[in-house]
């Protein structure tokens, strides 16, 4: 049967992430990657939203992932799922750089003006091009990692057979909460060490429990009996995060070390996880016309809304000066209008639809629609 409270949690999830990257594009908390500041003020007060989300809804999504994961392989075998997990997630993050995401690299480049440098030292234009499709992956680390532990979890597979999901069936109450321990000293080791997104084994822990524990009934109906409870205490780790980060500490950044290594982060990252899987599959376990529709787009809109709001940023904000409110707010719109837009596009168009949204070259468009409306995956 489908579970509809994970189709809801993926498809907020990504509009929560939207937003992020809207404030994330003009923050004056000196996390780079965007344009950066644009008005005068001295704090920006709306910045705390990214605290308020930042250290839990990626988290949150590679839990999903790995429940999702269990769900297919009950049904299907490895072999399939490497290669339906290669074809979704290994070819947009690697084919797609080279047709279509070498856009973001441009949009990217021009932010933060290496791409102007890079003409005027006279670099040869294919060299150019390939740092443009380097620089392009943007939002798609996420698809990265989460195609390296597909394959890792087959792996681990083969090693355990079966038994870690009986153990983890069996999880109790008291335990649950003694998995902060393994995610916070995950989180101290295999970081990039340029690229702070890139943090490999802390993410994977919330996988590996995704899978093992967090996919049992028994787990979940634990969690949905004291929903309310970790609602409470997920809302207040990131509250008090966002006060003591973005107030007290006056805007330390929150995405890279100390701060992503602390306690205090992992804590806001796993309850705030189980407060979004509990909260909603006690509560947000049904759908509608609406939220179907939501949960189909989710990944085309994860994957564009980036480029939207980025070339905003360039055109508007940073060529053409636009005042900050509308900069705002045409960067909200463009990330929502290219996500459902160019999804829409791309996914009718031969060869294009397989490299950059990882639809088989064997699927119509409404082939893939119907087997994404049958399955969590």
């Amino acid at each position: 049967m489908r579970k509809s409270y994970l189709d809801n949690i993926r498809w907020i999830t990504v509009v929560l992430v939207v937003i992020y990257h809207v404030f994330y594009m003009y923050n004056a908390e000196g996390v780079s990657g965007g344009l950066g500041q644009i008005t005068d003020l001295s704090v920006q007060p709306y910045d705390i939203y990214q605290y308020l989300v930042y250290p839990w809804f990626m988290p949150v999504l590679f839990m999903v992932a790995g429940i999702s994961s269990r769900l297919y392989l009950e049904k299907h075998p490895d072999k399939e799922f490497i290669k339906s997990r290669t074809t979704k997630l290994l070819v947009p993050s690697t084919i797609g750089l080279f047709v279509f995401q070498f856009i973001q690299g441009y949009i990217s480049m021009s932010l933060g003006g290496g791409l102007t440098g890079l003409f005027e030292a006279g670099v040869p234009k294919p060299i150019i091009y390939f740092i443009m499709v380097a620089s392009g992956s943007g939002v798609l680390w996420f698809i990265h990692l989460l195609w390296i532990y597909s394959l890792l979890l087959v792996l681990i597979k083969k090693i355990e057979k079966g038994k870690l999901l009986k153990i983890g069936a069996k999880t109790p109450l008291w335990m649950i909460p003694l998995f902060l321990l393994p995610i916070w000293g995950a989180g101290q080791i295999l970081n990039a060490p340029m690229i702070s997104v890139y943090r490999c084994a802390f993410y994977f822990v919330f996988f590996i429990l995704g899978y093992y524990v967090f996919s049992s009934d028994e787990v979940v109906e634990k969690l949905k009996k004291y929903a309310v409870f970790l609602i409470i205490i997920g809302a207040g780790l990131n509250i008090f995060f966002g006060v003591y980060y973005f107030i007290v500490r006056g805007g330390l950044n929150y995405a890279d070390k100390p701060v992503n290594r602390g306690l205090l982060f992992a804590a806001c990252a796993y309850f705030g996880s189980l407060a979004m899987l509990g909260g909603m599959a006690r509560f947000g376990d049904s759908c509608n016309a609406f939220t179907k529709w939501m949960s189909r787009k989710s990944f085309g809109l994860y994957v564009f809304h980036y480029l939207g709001i980025s070339s905003v940023a360039y055109f508007c904000g940073k060529l053409l000066h636009f005042p900050a409110p509308v900069c705002y707010l045409l960067s909200l719109v463009a990330g929502f209008a290219f996500g459902y837009g160019l999804e829409a596009v791309i996914s009718r168009i031969p060869f294009f639809r397989w490299a950059v949204l990882g639809i088989s070259k064997k699927k119509t468009y409404k082939e893939s629609a119907d087997k994404q409306e049958k399955t969590n995956v």
